[in-house]
């Protein structure tokens, strides 16, 4: 029999051999000081960025591994000049590319329609708190909220499907209902709830405990049941085991009908069940470096852009061997090298916690999920000072009250 982690992922792909979504970092330049920015971005362009003809030699190679998402981020992506060629080349070679800009005053209603123009299948734009004193003391730069709302109006007039990112730290934890109101009367097809991970100038202060997590999964799961836009969340995995052991509780109290068939796990498919919103995600089993690969501005690549390991660069070395061969890649990959709870833990094929995160705070990316508080069945700690969580309570300053 051979071992779950390589069996094809739903929609036909293996993971061992090529990743659901691949993320190129463009360049690093961007005009914003966001609090918690993971590539610690500065306004300059690093002189090294890959060029013009090596971005569309890794196009080339992200179309030959049949990669069905391409996401362009930065930095902010309107810095680099080339960034509409770069679309419109991705596209005419069958690569379906969304692009994560920057609310700056490079976003305007002129680029917005070149990039629907260029072949932009989606934009995903970042909006951390319902009103302008949050988001703004975020982005640090006033006027960054009305910007970003003028965006999506911009984007949904040149008809470009819009996903709104919200990073989740104790600064605007409390803010999910207002944040869901107002996308709710904004056009958006998903909203990404991103978890703090503490890298670039994110702070291990701002994480939230393992018990706050689980409040927001709480809330998260009571929203998806009553927005018509999908909630999915990154650098959470354990909000899968969340889903899965409410998805079975309401089977066995007769409130479900079990798991969605699988056409409800692709991305096209439709979303008016609320069913489906909530458990789409769920089973997709992406994980750092498990489905999931970053190309950075100078070309390194890692599994995941919060993860940074080192794998080899594009300019050295093909990046299908990178992604199917490099140690770092083959052993995330590989749920029996798992340690601590999740290690043991049966949910860990679909789960298997934040490598990025735990090695944030580790410095190992195979040791526990940090801010998990679920106990697997079997589990059995080596030791009794072995840590149940390492994000616990007392870290919190003020806990999350939703």
């Amino acid at each position: 029999m051979q071992p779950m982690h390589n069996i094809p992922a739903r929609g036909g792909l293996n993971f061992d051999e090529t990743p659901f979504l691949a993320i190129w970092e463009v360049t690093q330049s961007c005009d914003l000081a966001c609090k918690h920015c993971r590539a610690a971005a500065q306004p300059m362009a690093h002189p090294d960025e890959l060029t013009n003809a090596e971005g569309k030699h890794l196009i080339d190679q992200i179309a030959e591994m049949g990669v069905p998402i391409f996401v362009f981020t930065g930095g902010d992506p309107l810095k680099r000049k080339d960034v509409f060629e770069l679309i419109s080349y991705a596209a005419g070679k069958g690569v379906q590319v969304a692009l994560t800009p920057s609310a700056t005053p490079l976003l305007t209603r002129e680029a917005m329609f070149k990039l629907k123009e260029a072949g932009l299948v989606r934009l995903g734009i970042s909006l951390d708190g319902s009103t302008p004193e949050i988001h703004d003391s975020f982005r640090g730069l006033p006027g960054a909220w009305d910007r970003t709302i003028q965006a999506i109006e911009w984007a949904n007039e040149a008809g470009i499907p819009i996903q709104v990112h919200t990073t989740i730290s104790r600064h605007n934890a409390h803010d999910l209902d207002a944040l869901c109101a107002l996308f709710e009367k904004q056009k958006i097809v998903m909203w990404n709830v991103f978890f703090l991970v503490p890298v670039g100038r994110g702070q291990l202060g701002d994480l939230l405990s393992g018990e706050d997590f689980e409040k927001v999964f709480g809330k998260i799961y009571e929203l998806s049941h009553r927005v018509n836009f999908q909630i999915k969340t990154t650098e959470a995995m354990h909000y899968r085991r969340y889903l899965l052991q409410h998805n079975l509780e309401e089977r066995k109290m007769g409130h479900g009908s079990g798991h969605p068939g699988p056409a409800a796990y692709e991305p096209g498919a439709p979303t008016t069940d609320a069913k489906t919103r909530t458990m789409g995600w769920a089973t997709r089993r992406v994980n750092d470096g498990k489905g999931f690969m970053f190309i950075s501005h100078v070309g390194n690549v890692y599994p995941s852009g919060f993860l940074p390991i080192h794998a080899g660069n594009v300019r050295e070395t093909p990046l299908q061997a990178i992604y199917r061969d490099s140690p770092i890649f083959k052993s995330l990959r590989d749920t029996s090298q798992l340690e601590g709870k999740c290690g043991a833990c049966e949910y860990k094929e679909i789960c298997g916690g934040s490598r990025a995160r735990a090695y944030a705070v580790t410095g190992d990316p195979l040791a526990q999920e940090p801010c998990c508080i679920y106990q697997p069945r079997n589990w059995v700690p080596r030791a009794e000072n072995e840590p149940a969580a390492i994000c616990q309570p007392e870290q919190s300053a003020t806990l999350v009250s939703l």
